[in-house]
């Protein structure tokens, strides 16, 4: 089905596209929100700008975005996977607890915000640019991945990478760890048994955003993890 969303309202679009069933493809998104949010087992291709809260408490299918997603994509996702082929705004992935996130480009701050996992739900999120200040703040599980391709020299991370994070693992591609890293964040260079939990999610970043890899198969990762199982007493108590 497709759904022609210029001017309409966020709650009209959402009706519509749940009413549609299973396959949807949306033209002339223009910033509605919570689109595919809660939904299960949907196929929904976006052209234009979806707004705030683009699959939050997503269960399960799959979202594709032809353009750029504003801010709390994948807010709470539980499963499937949500395709940006642009860039995403601040608290993409906020508290994801399953899932994927590839973004082709730049994502904002806060991304990977308080991501979880419990048993088999092991969410990702892969940025293919650069990211702002506080990437996987209070983090407790799941991997980000940065590749931070086509940023001109700058640095693929801002300011206070990791602050309060307990769990799950930040991965950067780059020459050298952040400068700056809170004191419960520890930086190591990948070991290639590392690589080969990276290599497969490179080579579907590739794959999905056409973009050829081999430049990427001799850079050099950094892994970032906690250094400690109580990093909130580094954070907030003197020693």
């Amino acid at each position: 089905m497709i759904i022609r969303a210029g001017g309409m309202h966020f709650e009209d679009l959402c009706r519509k596209i749940r009413e549609a069933g299973e396959d949807v493809l949306v033209e002339n998104c223009q910033g509605q929100r919570y689109i595919g949010s809660g939904m299960h087992g949907v196929n929904i291709e976006l052209y234009g700008t979806p707004g705030n809260a683009l699959g939050a408490y997503f269960g399960d299918g799959r979202i594709t975005v032809h353009g750029n997603a504003q801010d709390a994509t994948g807010d709470t996702m539980d499963g499937g996977t949500i395709v940006i082929h642009g860039s995403s705004g601040d608290a993409t992935g906020y508290a994801m607890r399953g899932g994927r996130i590839l973004i082709r480009d730049n994502a904002g701050y806060r991304a990977g915000i308080h991501m979880k996992q419990y048993a088999d739900k092991r969410p990702v999120l892969v940025i293919g640019g650069r990211t702002g200040s506080f990437l996987g703040e209070y983090q407790a599980g799941g991997l980000i991945l940065v590749l931070g391709l086509h940023t001109d020299g700058r640095p693929i991370v801002g300011e206070f990478c990791g602050t309060g994070m307990h769990g799950g693992r930040i991965v950067l591609r780059c020459d050298a760890p952040p400068t700056g890293l809170p004191r419960q964040v520890m930086a190591r260079q990948a070991s290639a048994e590392d690589l080969e939990e990276i290599v497969p999610l490179m080579d579907e970043f590739c794959s999905t955003f056409d973009i050829r890899c081999d430049m990427m198969s001799k850079s050099t990762f950094f892994i970032l993890t906690p250094d400690s199982r109580n990093p909130y007493q580094q954070l907030y108590v003197y020693n």
